[in-house]
């Protein structure tokens, strides 16, 4: 069985089909990130415009045998080519839109 290393802020609770929570990872307290810098390029109507530029990952931890990692999608875009990165796929939303759980890990 695989160890689930939740390397996001938030509890992620995965969904049956029935509307149970069947499975729910804490936190692990270490948060992957991409970095990221900001500049204005213009203004448009007395608005600032500006552009984001992404840089490399942060804080996620080098594979390891028998552990996957839940992140957000923008860092597991940023690593392609690990196997061992997964978000939350398929999201469950309550009556009010929030999203309240997923229904599978997904890849990128």
């Amino acid at each position: 069985m695989e160890t689930i290393m939740n390397l996001t802020p938030h509890a992620v609770s995965f969904i049956d089909a029935n509307g149970a929570t069947v499975l729910t990872v804490e936190p692990s307290g270490t948060i992957a990130r991409v970095s990221s810098s900001i500049t204005k390029t213009g203004e448009i109507a007395g608005l600032p415009v500006t552009e984001t530029v992404f840089g490399e990952v942060q804080d996620l931890p080098e594979q390891v045998e028998g552990v996957i990692y839940i992140t957000s999608s923008l860092v597991a875009q940023r690593v392609p080519t690990r196997n061992d990165v997964f978000i939350p796929n398929e999201l469950v939303r309550n009556e009010q839109g929030q999203v309240v759980g997923c229904r599978s890990l997904g890849r990128v």
